[in-house]
């Protein structure tokens, strides 16, 4: 589950037009301290990225699905399922 400031975070570089690359960056930034510090049950920074790029989905950031070479087709079922899902961020001045 991301956190109000990962959230916050990525509501403030899209209202400032970055990529959502960018955006998605403040959640797998998250993952990976926690990754770092030992708690939570991730078991690599390969699996840190993975995680915080479905919560990125979740919340809004508008990040595709991977291309048909680099994952299976269940993955990239499951992000754009995320994608759809994703609550649309707005900019709040």
């Amino acid at each position: 589950m991301p956190t109000k400031t990962a959230r916050k975070r990525a509501r403030k570089d899209a209202c400032e037009g970055k990529k959502p690359s960018t955006q998605a960056g403040e959640f797998v930034r998250e993952e990976m301290r926690e990754f770092k510090r030992g708690s939570g049950n991730v078991r690599s920074r390969q699996q840190a990225s993975a995680i915080g790029l479905s919560e990125a989905r979740r919340s809004g950031v508008k990040l595709g699905a991977p291309r048909k070479g680099k994952t299976s087709k269940a993955t990239r079922r499951k992000a754009r399922r995320d994608s759809a899902n994703g609550a649309p961020v707005f900019c709040v001045p």
